[in-house]
């Protein structure tokens, strides 16, 4: 074997034992609002690294809105680069910028790119994470693949460690597998609570599971996404509680009599 071979498998070694000892306490990182949350991660979201986010059963839509949420913490107001599977958007439906508008995201900062396999959304994400004026990378695959694999994860984490870009895996349709992650989350969605009839349907309320963390403990937790602060927050609500809101309307098409004799027969 050359010399020169020799040499780049030495610094390639170098790299790998690196990801190990990445992410520590003193690396850079960026609070999530969540106070035990924050807590774990030991100050919040670990920058220069990648993080996965699957989604628990049919929930893409509320791991989509989490990773939303993710991204807007992390971005410090710098493009947001989506890049999507193209069976993504066919199986669980098109990105809507008025949503993103509506949990306090500028929708004018969001770039998003479809890709038509894993592979490609796999050297997408490579390139943006090389590039330092990104704000935040997330790669949306769907469904099990052997694309995202050991390798694919260390090129990924490699590249973020060098230029400062967080990469966020949103994986829907898919199981957990080994990877250099620095976080894996799981998530479904929780009831808001009781809130004012004029504030309709509530803040976004999340579910999550914290099942790996390379650098810290693990855990659970209920988090609210506060729409206008741009921020997590604790929240109580574990439990469906019933809606005080009336849910259909009294009939018009029918007599008053048919009503009270509804009620008669109730009771």
């Amino acid at each position: 074997m050359s010399s020169a071979r020799v040499r780049t498998l030495a610094t390639l070694r170098k790299a790998l034992v690196g990801l190990e000892t990445m992410g520590g306490p003193d690396a850079g990182r960026v609070a999530l609002g969540h106070a035990e949350v924050d807590a774990m991660l030991r100050g919040g979201l670990a920058r220069a690294a990648i993080h996965e986010v699957f989604a628990e059963g049919r929930f893409s839509s509320t791991a989509t809105g989490f990773v939303a949420g993710l991204a807007q913490r992390v971005a410090d107001h710098r493009t947001i680069l989506w890049i999507r599977q193209d069976f993504a958007a066919r199986e669980a439906g098109d990105l809507a910028m008025t949503g993103f508008a509506e949990l306090g995201l500028d929708p004018r900062r969001i770039v998003v790119v479809f890709a038509k396999n894993a592979e490609m959304v796999l050297r997408i994400a490579a390139d943006g994470v090389a590039c330092r004026g990104v704000g935040v990378v997330i790669a949306e695959i769907w469904g099990e693949t052997k694309a995202f694999d050991l390798v694919a994860s260390r090129k990924l984490t490699l590249a973020s460690s060098d230029s400062g870009v967080i990469c966020l895996m949103l994986r829907l349709g898919a199981s957990p597998r080994a990877s250099t992650a620095e976080t894996r989350w799981i998530v479904s969605s929780a009831p808001s609570p009781p809130v004012a009839e004029w504030e309709a349907w509530g803040e976004p309320v999340f579910d999550v599971q914290l099942v790996r963390n390379r650098h810290g403990a693990t855990g659970r937790w209920i988090m609210k996404w506060a729409c206008d602060e741009c921020i997590f927050r604790e929240s109580f609500s574990k439990q469906p509680t019933a809606h005080s809101q009336p849910l259909v309307t009294a009939p018009v098409d029918r007599p008053d009599q048919a009503l009270a004799y509804a009620r008669r027969q109730v009771g």
